[in-house]
């Protein structure tokens, strides 16, 4: 055991499992990344940190500035981590559309936090162009920094490294990766560490069926937080990045949480169920003796307070 110089240091290296009861034994295995370990509960950590430390490597971050974001909340929570690991100031930009867990660990975490009103609790692209709004506004003051997750490249260094440790862990044999887009940053970073590591996975793109952008060409409302908030692609996800999408039946997803934490012991919100959803339906799909990857994004923790597990 080593003794890590600050909390920045335990930010990686999270454990894979096998599904052992959802997954037939007519499938291919189903493996899932719980990146639940690291410090917020969540994989966002991972591209806060890359994105800070770029920043700063570049000299666009600098002591005594402050740094800004707009987030449906883990973002938001792990930014809030790294600044305050580093003593930056961070203020948040978020909305009562995300669960109040992630609000209120921004501001555990010393965020100064700005809540945009939802349409209905709906989480829309209209939303988003208001929340980014609020963060133009902030960006234009002195001694501010945007991080700018949905087009900020450094996110790839930090998402890279769950595709080496994949690889490592599952012994270098993968045939699929399924992952849900947000940024795009995962699902392109994880893309090229399989191909540099010489793994010719499959990689698929999943979305919620509600909202189907990648799929069907439009968007639309959903409840699915983390993923598929935009109008348009996001930049990270760049044409390569992978080879089919699919989109997932929200409802579909919120059951298969609840399945997960009572059948596989395993406690993730519905973006992370909606990843395992789909690696079922692969696993289906290809049959024995392959191997299906995918991640759990966060802890089912930050739901607790909302309606997801309250029929349980």
């Amino acid at each position: 055991m080593v003794v890590a110089a600050s909390i920045l240091e335990a930010i990686g290296r999270t454990p894979v499992v096998r599904l052992r009861h959802l997954a037939s034994a007519r499938s291919a295995d189903v493996i899932v990344k719980l990146e639940s370990f690291n410090p917020t509960g969540s994989y966002k950590d991972r591209m806060a940190l890359a994105m800070i430390d770029g920043a700063e490597a570049r000299g666009a971050l600098k002591p005594g500035m402050r740094v800004v974001e707009f987030t449906g909340g883990s973002t938001g929570s792990s930014l809030a981590m790294v600044c305050a690991a580093k003593g930056y100031r961070f203020v948040a930009v978020s909305s009562d559309a995300f669960a109040e867990e992630k609000l209120r660990t921004m501001r555990a975490f010393g965020a100064e936090l700005i809540v945009v009103k939802s349409d209905g609790g709906n989480i829309t692209p209209a939303l988003f162009d208001r929340m980014r709004a609020e963060v133009d506004r902030l960006r234009q003051e002195p001694g501010t920094f945007w991080t700018d997750q949905f087009h900020n490249t450094d996110a790839l260094n930090g998402y890279v490294n769950i595709g080496r440790e994949l690889l490592e862990q599952a012994g270098g044999v993968l045939d699929v990766y399924c992952g849900a887009v947000g940024t795009g940053g995962m699902l392109a970073g994880v893309s090229r560490a399989l191909k540099a590591g010489g793994c010719a996975a499959r990689i698929v793109a999943l979305e919620p069926a509600s909202a189907p952008f990648m799929t069907a060409g439009h968007g639309g409302p959903h409840r699915v937080e983390g993923i598929a908030a935009w109008a348009k692609l996001p930049h990270l996800s760049a044409p390569g990045t992978y080879d089919d999408a699919r989109a997932i039946d929200e409802g579909e997803a919120r059951a298969m949480a609840r399945e997960l934490a009572k059948k596989e012991g395993i406690l993730v919100g519905t973006s992370s169920a909606l990843n395992v959803v789909a690696a079922l339906q692969l696993a289906r799909e290809l049959g024995p003796g392959k191997t299906v990857a995918t991640v759990a994004v966060d802890t089912g923790l930050k739901y607790l307070a909302g309606d997801l597990f309250a029929s349980t």
